[in-house]
């Protein structure tokens, strides 16, 4: 994929990102592509599911599996406003997606490389990360989502 195409797909996650800040929860936003087509759609839901894995990530991946009927995502790109956390990355790695697609970092939970990194294990399924797509436009967003909850 060139730049231009993950930036398209980026701007999908940052849709569901969106939803997941007019709902009142962390902007992160996902979306599983296969073949040019977005089979998967996930906004960060912990906080109306009351549940710890109700991830962007996860929420899409499992959406992406409904979808094809099947949990093998091979050849699925998996993009991402945000670096995927441990459980997410394990999410990706027992679903087969072939490619991580990013935009900002996570320096408290993410496991692409900002506080350990799952690429550099022998995972029974290899896969490539690409990271900074769109950036600025996800963490101007969680920026904004934080400021509003600190000013109250």
């Amino acid at each position: 994929m060139n730049k231009a195409e993950d930036q398209r797909w980026m701007r999908e996650a940052l849709k569901e990102a969106e939803n997941s800040f007019n709902n009142e929860e962390v902007p992160v936003g996902a979306v599983v592509v296969k073949d040019g087509v977005v089979i998967g759609r996930g906004a960060n839901r912990k906080e109306a599911l009351k549940d710890p894995t109700a991830h962007a990530e996860i929420i899409a991946i499992t959406a992406a599996a409904n979808s094809i009927g099947d949990w093998r995502l091979d050849g699925s790109i998996l993009y991402s406003t945000l670096e995927p956390c441990l459980m997410c990355a394990g999410a990706v790695i027992q679903a087969r997606i072939s490619r991580v697609v990013y935009g900002a970092r996570d320096e408290k939970f993410g496991a692409f490389g900002s506080v350990i990194d799952v690429r550099n294990k022998e995972w029974n399924w290899k896969f490539e990360v690409t990271s900074g797509i769109l950036k600025e436009e996800s963490a101007n967003l969680l920026k904004k989502f934080f400021k509003e909850r600190r000013d109250g």
